[in-house]
């Protein structure tokens, strides 16, 4: 039997808010519930020390000066590519084309560098460097936006397939550079005279994480304290909001995916012209697309995204080292990888829902109520059966009226 007003034992309700020290306190527990799920999963699968597996994560990202130094840089260039998607999120436009962005001004900075190397002043290529990646990787972002402003186009599947295009045009001009004839890849760029080779500040890591640093900075207060951030804001809310408040949707749109398109470009000059000193169709490594979770994580909050920025990276470089100090193979980092994943991602859920149980109160209410339906229901049988009694005496004495 169904109650008409039954309500679920539990609903789902977004919370209003939750104090920040609770925010990291369920951080906290479900990374600490996803280390003794990894060590438990090691033991079971490899039937190694969990402690030695979890010393050799730590030793892939810290073990020597070197490795510090190289996961500071990766964690600026994800760290870049993330802050440079955020403004585009921010306005409910889902960029996911990142990863063709920078690999678009990377081959703008490799394009200077091959063919301008020997021809100009290094300053001056520099420059051009500069100016073709950034230009590129504004055009690379600007081209979806103009469609979703003009026709309302799908930005996601729009700017995912310009990550493909961007990849064939570099494997087109791969072949097109091939040193030697024949070999498939480019190779050190200008390796003898260093033409274009972006100057060192300390050492050949610290260039890439200072500008991190300064774009964190730029991004925060461009979202926070100018009228641009604010228009973004205000799109992302509701267009219609936007319209009546005088705001132009489309020129929002096109402009804020030229700053992110920039932001990726200048990624794929510091690939280029600062790491590598290469092109290839894998050298953004898939961050581009790794960016997305980084941002998402963060909530979109620049300062916060160098944390996860950084934590993405841990994991990665930690992972690597799984496989070759503990004799096992890539696909076992990358399990305790996803396992670390799916609890830090998983514990969002926690922070911004809570789970609603049905009180005592309204447990007795329905009782109540389905105990009143069943009274209700046996007074009903009892009418029907003084009814069908009337009905046959009633009958009764008609028969006896006709016999008299």
């Amino acid at each position: 039997m169904k109650s008409k007003n039954s309500e679920p034992l539990f609903h789902i309700v977004k919370r209003k808010s939750m104090p920040m020290k609770n925010q990291m306190l369920v951080r906290l527990l479900a990374i600490a519930a996803a280390v003794i799920v990894c060590a438990i999963v090691t033991v079971i699968t490899t039937g190694m020390n969990p402690l030695s597996v979890f010393v050799a994560v730590f030793e892939g990202a810290f073990g020597s000066a070197r490795k510090i130094w190289i996961t500071l840089q990766d964690t600026a260039i994800l760290l870049i590519i993330a802050l440079a998607l955020t403004p585009a999120f921010n306005m409910k436009f889902w960029n996911i084309g990142g990863e063709g962005q920078v690999l678009i001004g990377g081959l703008g900075a490799a394009a200077c560098m091959i063919e301008l190397g020997d021809k100009i002043p290094d300053p001056l290529l520099v420059l051009l460097m500069f100016i073709s990646s950034v230009g590129l990787g504004a055009l690379w972002g600007a081209i979806p936006a103009l469609f979703k402003a003009k026709w309302n186009t799908n930005e996601t599947l729009a700017t995912l397939m310009m990550n493909y295009i961007a990849i064939q045009i570099v494997a087109f001009f791969t072949i097109y550079w091939e040193v030697p004839k024949g070999s498939g890849k480019i190779g050190i760029i200008n390796q003898t005279t260093n033409a274009g080779w972006l100057m060192q500040v300390g050492n050949k890591y610290m260039l890439t994480i200072i500008i991190s640093v300064l774009v964190m900075v730029g991004t925060y207060i461009y979202l926070k304290y100018t009228k641009h951030g604010y228009e973004v804001s205000v799109v992302g809310e509701s267009e219609m909001t936007a319209r009546y408040a005088g705001i132009r949707s489309g020129v929002v749109i096109v402009r804020t995916m030229i700053i992110s398109g920039a932001l990726c470009g200048l990624v794929g000059l510091l690939l280029v012209g600062g790491i590598h000193h290469t092109i290839t169709t894998t050298i953004a490594g898939g961050q581009g697309f790794t960016a997305v979770m980084v941002s998402w994580l963060a909530q979109f909050q620049p300062f916060a995204m160098a944390g996860a920025a950084f934590l993405i990276i841990f994991l990665s470089h930690g992972a690597a080292e799984i496989s070759t100090s503990c004799g096992l193979n890539q696909s076992f980092g990358d399990i305790i990888t996803g396992i670390i994943l799916f609890f830090i991602i998983g514990c969002e859920f926690f922070i911004r829902y809570q789970l609603v149980f049905r009180s005592g109160a309204h447990v007795q209410m329905e009782i109540t109520n389905v105990q009143t339906e069943v009274s209700d229901e046996q007074t009903e049988v009892t009418d029907t059966k003084l009814g069908v009694t009337t009905a046959q005496t009633e009958d009764s004495n008609g028969k006896e009226e006709a016999n008299q």
